[in-house]
């Protein structure tokens, strides 16, 4: 019982005391876009049910069927890099993100507006609500300044600290939805031209299951024409091992970024009997080497990167340019082939096994 608690207070602590978005921050602003802001176009994807009182949102509730949505959000003149400037009580346009346009569109309209632009998936982790998720996949868009829009695929997470069971079972809720999204996203697209994907946290284990999934249909066409970064994977190493056994070494290495002070993940272990999560593992481990030589992933060390977020978080700073890192191409620069990498403070990559692991 004790344990419990310290626990509960424990995540508690990681919430934070600050206030968090409500649903009336995705109310469409009709005001004039101020001089100096941005729009930036962002599909979205949700196996999340709509909020009764609220029809632009959706909640921590399990629909039967997923909804498609399109948005333009705007980027006040004043943003900083890694931040999200949540309205207060009233949405300002110069001063916040806001919400321009939405647009609920069915399957057909949102695979044809998905193909016919360069797109990228972002898929949150625990206790994230819809709002919170929207927005980040936002941002990091508008400051990694990639070459086409965003798509954010949002699963029913409850949106609180405590709901850790709940929310992974929400995730297993939506690994099927997700398999499809991937599927239908890399239709026509080639090998040397693959869909990134950023997963974090719990979200990078339904990430995997969703892997698992098409690998068992058969469908590595699809694994063939999809980059994924976990970062901070929420995931028990042992299960990882298994999810890799059955999707076999992919066509572009899994790239996983981790930290062995991140606070969040020292809990999940936690209450899980103290096993490891794969984005606390360390890589100079000679057990985690052996890994990576097994399955064929690569695996870098950001616990350097300097970053105002949680040090579950880094991967916020790191692809939003505020850890000295150059993420307008591509941030791991030459880093192409399977291994150990460390990050250091200044952004430079030193490999700590000799030599690639695989091609």
């Amino acid at each position: 019982m004790v344990l419990r608690q310290a626990l509960f207070l424990m995540f508690l602590l990681l919430a934070g005391c600050a206030s968090r978005p409500g649903p009336e921050v995705l109310v469409p602003d009709t005001t004039t876009l101020p001089d100096g802001a941005r729009n930036i176009r962002v599909l979205a994807m949700t196996t999340r049910a709509q909020v009764t009182d609220y029809p632009e949102t959706f909640g921590g509730n399990r629909a039967d069927k997923t909804t498609f949505l399109e948005y333009i959000v705007s980027v006040p003149p004043n943003h900083q890099p890694g931040k999200i400037e949540w309205p207060d009580l009233e949405i300002d346009a110069a001063r916040h993100f806001a919400v321009r346009n939405d647009t609920i569109l069915s399957a057909e309209a949102f695979s044809r507006k998905a193909s016919q632009r360069h797109v990228g998936v972002y898929i949150h982790g625990f206790n994230t609500n819809y709002q919170e998720a929207l927005f980040r996949g936002v941002q990091l868009a508008a400051d990694a300044q990639i070459d086409g829009e965003p798509i954010v695929f949002s699963w029913p997470s409850e949106g609180s600290a405590t709901a850790y069971l709940a929310d992974r079972d929400a995730s297993d809720f939506s690994r099927a939805a997700l398999a499809d999204l991937l599927t239908m996203l890399t239709k026509g697209r080639s090998v040397s031209d693959p869909l990134p994907v950023l997963a974090h946290s719990m979200g990078a284990r339904m990430t995997m299951e969703a892997l698992v999934h098409l690998s068992l249909a058969g469908r590595s066409d699809v694994l063939d024409r999809t980059v994924l970064v976990l970062a901070a994977p929420d995931i028990d190493i042992d299960l990882f091992r298994k999810q890799m056994a059955s999707i076999g070494k992919t066509k572009h290495p899994i790239t996983i970024l981790v930290s062995s002070d991140d606070r969040a993940l020292k809990i999940s272990a936690r209450l899980a009997a103290d096993r490891t999560r794969l984005g606390a593992v360390d890589v100079n481990d000679p057990a985690i080497q052996q890994l990576i030589v097994d399955t064929g992933v690569r695996i870098v060390d950001v616990t350097q990167i300097e970053s105002t977020d949680s040090t579950h978080s880094r991967y916020i700073g790191l692809f939003s340019g505020v850890s000295s890192v150059n993420v307008n191409a591509n941030p791991f620069g030459g880093v192409r082939h399977a291994g150990a990498f460390v990050f250091n403070n200044v952004g430079d990559v030193f490999q700590v096994i000799g030599g690639a692991l695989s091609e």
